[in-house]
């Protein structure tokens, strides 16, 4: 443990080391934080940070190596020791019980929140928060959890983790792993501004996200980690984009020229959608189109997608093979099944496909499943694994293979890249473009702005109805922006 007149780190780790079985979580990780400094952690998904961060916040126990908070040892470092060091964790896979309220949730965070008069207490520290993160923002402390939008329910899960319930136990370090990933970009804006200012009164920061702009610009020092090791690790300003993805071990291409489809005068829609709430424009998407929803989040995309989908779907035993299929962002909520391995989770839209006379063919689904997982590249030894023995971004990479999987000539996607690894979403992008070019109609809604810039046809909202539509080169930042305050047409 070093020394020196600096003060002494909120958290040393030094050659953590965890496995599971053979796979080797960690393998010798050594990594500090210190008062008033934002670090970036990055890597591919598996490269071992969502174990790390469960070392830190005590969630996990390192098989071996040590840990020192406020430069002590700490022999027997857990969730409660993390606690008391004032670590707090924002998980990428929300943590809040939905059948609670807000209050609620804020005193299951904090049990310093007790005696007569504490949902008062707890109400006027999380609006204060929220406020004070998410200016203008309308959640109410006694909404329930499972009643706002995943977006809110992200809010609110970060100001719980950055509220303080008393001054004799002030949060000193707070880990946020992928914090946007719900949010659009005013609410992702707001809430790293607030965090450039928490660092600057001598907070620290360990920030894990895949958008690497936000690494790049909000972190003093960024760490890079690769099957379970540290490889890199120096200040945020000696790295560039290019240069950061070649530390992760992954040539990543630079961004190719869109090739946008251009349609026929006796093209007819395979899916249509009228104006939302009698207001703005109708929605068409065509044969081999890749339609971009966008505009700030929460505006009405989801329920689209959810009005397209039930207009195409009926029970799968009288259609077996659907006329559209849905990739779910919300991945923990609408779309892994929790207790069922990675296979099962993959192959339950294919039933149609994979049986006969009602039987489902083990050759047929194991074929299914293990052309899937080498095409898609999803991370294990065995797909007959549980789904949940998976990182959150090859959890996705299982609900993408799902989908895409099926013969489902139009596909319909949630925000779906939450918490993949820039790697993954340039070979998923290029599926996608294939199976365009194929015929197949996609329906995308996407929080990230160059997500929605690859996308023949952009379709914009505000206040629940569509604003604007942009085509080819009309689809730029700049005019998606604007469109998203434009407010509902008349």
């Amino acid at each position: 443990m070093p020394h020196g007149s600096a003060p002494p780190a909120v958290i040393d780790v030094l050659d953590a080391k965890v496995h599971f079985g053979a796979v080797k979580a960690l393998d010798g990780v050594t990594m500090s934080i210190r008062p008033g400094e934002s670090v970036g952690l990055v890597g591919h998904n598996g490269a071992g940070k969502s174990t790390i961060v469960n070392v830190i916040n005590g969630g996990l126990t390192a098989h071996s190596g040590s840990i020192f908070c406020g430069g002590q040892p700490i022999e027997r470092y857990g969730i409660t020791a993390a606690r008391a060091a004032g670590i707090r964790c924002v998980f990428q896979e929300l943590s809040l019980c939905p059948n609670l309220t807000v209050i609620e949730n804020t005193r299951v965070m904090h049990r310093a929140l007790q005696g007569w008069g504490w949902r008062r207490r707890a109400a006027a520290i999380i609006s204060s928060t929220l406020n004070e993160m998410f200016p203008g923002n309308t959640i109410s402390p006694d909404a329930t959890v499972g009643d706002l939008s995943i977006a809110e329910r992200q809010m609110v899960e970060i100001a719980t983790a950055f509220s303080t319930i008393s001054q004799a136990n002030p949060v000193k370090l707070v880990i946020l792993d992928e914090p946007t990933s719900s949010l659009d970009a005013k609410l992702a804006s707001q809430l790293l501004t607030y965090v450039r200012k928490f660092v600057a009164q001598g907070g620290s920061i360990l920030l894990i996200s895949h958008i690497l702009s936000e690494i790049l610009s909000s972190t003093d020092r960024i760490i890079v980690m690769k099957d379970g090791k540290v490889v890199a690790e120096k200040p945020s300003e000696d790295f560039n984009h290019h240069s950061l993805v070649a530390a992760m071990g992954s040539v990543v291409r630079g961004r190719d020229a869109v090739s946008r489809r251009n349609l026929n005068a006796d093209d007819k829609p395979v899916l249509t959608a009228s104006p939302r709430k009698g207001k703005g424009l109708a929605l068409n998407a065509f044969r081999g189109e890749l339609i971009g929803l966008a505009g700030l989040g929460g505006h009405g995309q989801t329920e689209l997608l959810l009005d397209l989908y039930l207009s195409k779907t009926s029970s799968w035993l009288k259609q077996p093979r659907p006329d559209v299929t849905f990739v779910a962002g919300d991945r923990s909520l609408n779309g892994v099944f929790p207790l069922w391995s990675i296979m099962k989770n993959l192959t339950i839209a294919n039933l149609g496909d994979l049986s006969r006379r009602g039987i489902v063919s083990d050759e047929k689904e194991g074929a299914l499943s293990a052309n899937w997982k080498e095409r898609i590249e999803i991370r294990t030894k065995d797909m007959s694994n549980r789904i949940l023995s998976l990182s959150g971004g090859n959890q996705q990479k299982v609900l993408f293979a799902r989908a895409l999987a099926t013969a489902a000539p139009a596909v319909l996607m949630d925000d779906p890249m939450r918490g993949v690894d820039i790697g993954t979403k340039q070979e998923v992008y290029a599926i996608i473009r294939s199976e365009a070019e194929k015929g197949r109609t996609f329906v995308w809604y996407s929080t990230e702005m160059d997500e929605v810039t690859l996308c023949d046809r952009v379709y914009v909202f505000s206040e629940g109805v569509i604003v604007r539509e942009l085509v080819g080169d009309e689809i730029t930042e700049k005019n998606i922006l604007a469109a998203s305050f434009m407010g509902a047409a008349a």
